[in-house]
């Protein structure tokens, strides 16, 4: 990834956790982490990787699905580029995955 790109991808998770903290009122969003960014090459789209302390993931991810606009437009806002991203959000699974390779090497440590 480019320097220029990391630099967007950082302030991007910055702009879209504070929306998410304070503009959007949605319940069924819950207390929502953003873990990571995923840039294209040419800024277009950007992949927002989350996680929840909420188990019923369906539920964060329509809640997400549907507060999209303002985010998107509270990214447009805050950070100049040419055209805003298009976002999607994605539930980051390597927090779960760690736990469960930390697990695994703690029961055969055991044995």
């Amino acid at each position: 990834m480019s320097n220029r790109s990391e630099r967007v991808s950082e302030e991007i998770k910055k702009v879209v956790s504070e929306a998410l903290r304070t503009k959007v009122d949605d319940k069924d969003i819950g207390m929502v982490t953003v873990t990571d960014v995923e840039l294209t090459t040419e800024l277009e789209n950007a992949t927002i990787y989350y996680t929840s302390f909420n188990d019923n993931k369906e539920k964060v991810q329509a809640a997400l699905d549907r507060a999209k606009g303002l985010v998107r437009s509270e990214v447009a806002r805050s950070i100049r580029l040419r055209k805003a991203p298009e976002l999607f959000f994605k539930y980051d699974t390597s927090i779960e995955y760690g736990h469960k390779i930390e697990s695994l090497l703690n029961d055969i440590k055991e044995k």
